[in-house]
């Protein structure tokens, strides 16, 4: 790599944040619901109340990205990628993520004062935002989830800490049994997504709170990075009492390698953990695998998916 290239580098790097903060204000003031057709800067400024001077560079920055086009009047409408991701209406919409995001930003923001002491700043999120947010980033990725732990024979599953509900729909589409167990604030939102589907809605704290017995599956996706190694230990050992003979523990996690440096989503992921939680971080299938044998139960098989891996374990 020459010098050219790497100052490049250097800069992508300490600018990367401008884009994402684009994106986040965009999304905050409702950017793409109003380019649904052309329409010039004036009148979206009168839309939105937002600055004459400040709009047309927001709206030119977005052409920029890629997320909006601009006409030769000037006007402005969204392009394919905002249209399908970023209207309400779709049914893949990510705003609900990217405003948490923000929030993250926030967290971020702290992170010279957490290298120092170690511990995460107190910073609100808006946990509706939170968690609809997990419906966001899990929507186009349940599918193949699913399809890597293998539902055949599953008849009864515990989808534990599973937030919006998305892998405890998809499951109940599929005639299974499916209980939904989080928090009572989140249960809250949950139950508007899942009306209707048949999954059963549990509130209670799944480290106190009885599991039920039974299970052919539970399935613990996006939470175990959460929690430091004990309390991991804690959840999957209390997930293998509430299996059925024969039973299996299904974990899905962001994919970290053994030596916690790659791939960059991972190692960076890890740090979003030092922000926001006291113990949290990225475990490697190797750890992770250890977990599940501590706990009683024996691995079975391992799948990568893009950014994530999911890793099914048997009741000894």
């Amino acid at each position: 790599m020459n010098i050219k290239k790497e100052f490049r580098r250097l800069r992508e790097l300490y600018s990367s944040y401008w884009a994402s903060r684009v994106l986040q204000v965009a999304v905050a003031y409702e950017v793409f619901e109003h380019l649904q057709r052309p329409l010039g800067p004036e009148a979206l400024c009168r839309r939105l109340g937002s600055s004459e001077r400040a709009t047309p560079m927001l709206l030119d920055a977005l052409v920029a990205l890629g997320l909006l086009r601009k006409d030769r009047e000037g006007r402005y409408q969204n392009a394919p990628i905002s249209s399908r991701f970023l209207l309400k209406a779709s049914p893949y919409y990510q705003g609900h993520i990217i405003r948490h995001s923000a929030t993250l930003w926030h967290r971020w923001g702290h992170l010279e004062e957490v290298i120092r002491t170690g511990r995460p700043p107190q910073v609100e999120r808006d946990h509706r935002s939170f968690i609809l947010g997990m419906h966001s980033a899990s929507v186009l990725k349940a599918p193949q989830v699913l399809r890597a732990i293998g539902l055949r024979g599953v008849r009864r599953a515990l989808d534990l800490g599973g937030g919006p509900g998305t892998y405890s729909r998809l499951m109940a589409n599929r005639g299974i049994q499916s209980t939904l167990l989080d928090l009572p604030e989140t249960i809250k939102v949950a139950r508007p997504l899942l009306r209707g589907t048949g999954v059963r809605l549990r509130a209670g704290d799944f480290f106190h709170t009885s599991l039920g017995r039974g299970y052919d599956l539970v399935l613990i996706s996006q939470v175990l990075h959460a929690y430091g190694a004990q309390d991991c230990l804690r959840l999957l050992g209390r997930a293998r009492e509430a299996l059925a003979p024969g039973g299996r523990v299904a974990v899905h996690e962001f994919y970290i390698n053994r030596r916690h440096t790659a791939p960059l989503r991972g190692a960076l992921f890890s740090i979003n953990m030092l922000l926001s939680t006291q113990e949290g971080r990225c475990y490697s299938p190797q750890e992770l695998k250890g977990f599940l044998r501590e706990a009683g139960l024996s691995p079975q098989g391992e799948h990568r998916l893009e950014d994530t891996v999911v890793i099914t374990a048997a009741k000894k």
